[in-house]
C-alpha cells in the first residue's frame, strides 16, 4: 500500500464499451484515464471503436493478451443500448478466456446515457455478468445521465460530475 491506497502490482484497464466512433463513452473513458493518471496510475486503455471481436481473430487475441489478461482492475464505461449494455461488449466478453481475463479481478462501472437513468439497468446487467465470472464489482456504480448536456465543446465534464468521478476513483483505488 502506498499512502493507504493499494497501487503496487495492480494493473488497471479502462474499457470504452462501444464500437461507435467518437462516442460519449469514449470521451468519458478518456476522462477516467486522465483522473487515474493524475493519481499516479497509468492505465491500459481498450477502446472498442471499430472493433469486431467476432471477425478479426488476430486483433482480438492481441487485445486479450495485452490489455485484458494483465489487468487486475477494470474500469468499464458503458453506454445504454436498449436498456442494457452494448452487444459488442457482450460478444467480446464471451470470446475471452474467462479464467485468464476475469476471474477474481475487480471492476468499476460507469454508465453513460443521454437520457435520465445513466444506464442503471445496463450497469446492473453487466454487474450480474461480471459476478457470474467471479469478479467483484465496486459498490459505487456511477450513472452519468444527460451526458450530452454535461460535456462542453472541448469534451470536459462539469465540475460536479468531475468531483463525483474523482471520489469514485479514489474509492476504487482503495478497493
Amino acid at each position: 500500500m502506498e499512502n493507504g491506497r493499494k497501487v503496487q502490482g495492480e494493473v488497471y484497464t479502462i474499457i470504452s464499451g462501444t464500437d461507435r466512433v467518437n462516442s460519449h463513452s469514449r470521451i468519458v473513458a478518456e476522462i477516467y484515464k486522465e483522473v487515474l493518471c493524475s493519481k499516479g496510475i497509468h492505465p491500459l486503455f481498450f477502446s472498442m471503436e471499430n472493433f469486431n471481436p467476432l471477425k478479426d481473430e488476430e486483433a482480438f487475441r492481441k487485445a486479450q493478451d495485452e490489455l485484458l489478461v494483465p489487468a487486475t482492475k477494470f474500469v468499464f464505461v458503458i453506454p445504454e443500448y436498449n436498456g442494457s449494455y452494448p452487444g459488442v461488449l457482450k460478444a467480446m466478453i464471451d470470446r475471452t478466456d474467462p479464467r485468464a481475463v476475469w476471474y477474481y479481478k475487480k471492476a468499476l462501472l460507469t454508465g453513460v446515457s443521454t437520457g435520465r437513468a445513466g444506464n442503471l439497468r445496463g450497469m446492473d446487467h453487466l454487474a450480474d455478468t461480471l459476478n457470474f465470472m467471479r469478479m467483484t464489482v465496486h459498490y459505487n456504480k456511477l450513472p452519468i445521465s444527460k451526458v450530452d448536456h454535461l460535456l462542453d465543446a472541448d469534451g470536459h465534464l462539469d465540475k460536479i460530475t468531475m468531483s463525483v468521478i474523482d471520489r469514485q476513483v479514489e474509492e476504487f483505488i482503495s478497493f
